[in-house]
């Protein structure tokens, strides 16, 4: 192991004790600091972002025995204790996790040192990390073997010890706190645009809109010369057409369907990204024109709802369920970011020891763009 300085045996992190409830978040100063294995670097965490896998892994929403929309009361009381069963399912991999469990898939730091087959020259090195660690055997569709602060420990701490090839390096004058906000959404988003293809003058409509997938969806339309259909809540619609949305539906605004139609004056929707699910779900299908396609990431509205078969048949639809994106859709965020094409959102920024109240304050779903901690 080669290093940039000496590091330290003991870290400041935070730790996720078990599912359940916001009080399964445990601040500690005296957790072993990790070291990089073979083809490993450690990274000193700069920033670490917040998204909703951060919650649904806390709460076991990804157990198909849980069929409850992450409201905020659910984001912060999560499932009922008896899910600590070592037979819960709570990771994107349909895999069971071990606790203690440093959390944080968004991590924008320094790499410190490096081991066994690393060069040295990575040492001193502004990275970004791809929170997909794959499995080489499937490198098309990227099918994990694990996920960071999920399956293996995150950035929820002072340093994260991480596959090198996952560790991209970054050259841009963007803080870590801006950085941070990249990870997990805006892969996420790309990876919804690639499968589905889409292209310039096609029209887009993407459900919540506001989040940290949402807005990386707007910035990567706008970039493919698409026109935007955003629904968000009617109080973010200002900061939505701000980033250039052309089109707004209100989520509280009744008949979905018929809302949509309004707005869009008799244009047809190409492509729906979808973060949400939730009773709009048949909508959405309805929406989209023949030969449309459909992009879903996140089902925070509702995972389970009713779908007419015939609108899949008869339109011709193409459907898209995507979790793990592609190492190359990753380095193609990271190509956007160095080459200045991408607006960090920051919403708010916190202390470590403020990660509990970070959450609960995420799941309240009143920002645009994301919540980051730094350590």
């Amino acid at each position: 192991m080669s290093v940039l300085f000496k590091v330290p045996q003991k870290m400041r992190a935070v730790l996720l004790n078990g599912y359940g409830d916001i009080n399964q978040l445990e601040y500690r100063t005296d957790v072993s600091t990790p070291m990089p294995g073979e083809m490993e670097v450690l990274v000193r965490v700069g920033a670490c972002g917040i998204n909703n896998t951060d919650v649904n892994v806390r709460t076991r929403w990804y157990d198909r025995s849980v069929n409850e929309t992450v409201s905020e009361d659910f984001g912060i009381r999560g499932t009922d204790p008896a899910g600590n069963s070592n037979t819960a399912i709570a990771s994107w991999n349909q895999g069971t996790i071990s606790f203690p469990r440093i959390q944080g898939a968004a991590v924008a730091g320094t790499i410190v040192a490096v081991g066994d087959g690393v060069a040295k020259e990575r040492l001193g090195t502004r990275v970004l990390v791809d929170p997909s660690v794959r499995d080489e055997a499937h490198p098309l569709f990227a099918q994990l073997t694990a996920y960071l602060g999920a399956d293996i420990d995150g950035g929820f701490a002072q340093y994260v010890a991480v596959q090198s090839a996952n560790a991209h390096e970054v050259q841009t004058s963007l803080t870590n706190e801006e950085l941070a906000t990249f990870p997990c959404s805006y892969d996420t988003a790309e990876e919804m645009l690639v499968r589905t293809k889409l292209s310039r003058g096609e029209l887009i409509l993407i459900t919540g809109a506001s989040g940290g997938v949402g807005t990386a969806l707007v910035q990567l339309s706008l970039l493919r010369g698409a026109e935007i259909v955003a629904v968000a809540s009617r109080s973010k619609e200002a900061r939505l057409r701000a980033l250039g949305v052309q089109h707004f539906v209100a989520r509280e605004g009744g008949n979905f369907k018929e809302n949509v139609r309004h707005v869009v004056k008799g244009k047809e929707i190409d492509v729906l990204a979808d973060v949400v699910g939730g009773q709009n779900f048949t909508d959405y299908l309805k929406v989209l024109r023949r030969g449309g396609r459909y992009a879903t990431a996140g089902a925070i509205g509702g995972p389970i709802q009713p779908m007419d078969l015939r609108d899949l048949i008869y339109k011709d639809l193409e459907m898209f369920g995507i979790t793990c994106p592609t190492r190359t859709t990753f380095a193609q965020v990271v190509h956007y970011i160095n080459a200045g094409k991408l607006r960090p959102l920051v919403e708010k920024t916190y202390a470590l020891e403020d990660l509990a109240q970070a959450q609960m304050d995420f799941v309240k779903r009143s920002h645009v763009g994301k919540y980051v901690v730094v350590p």
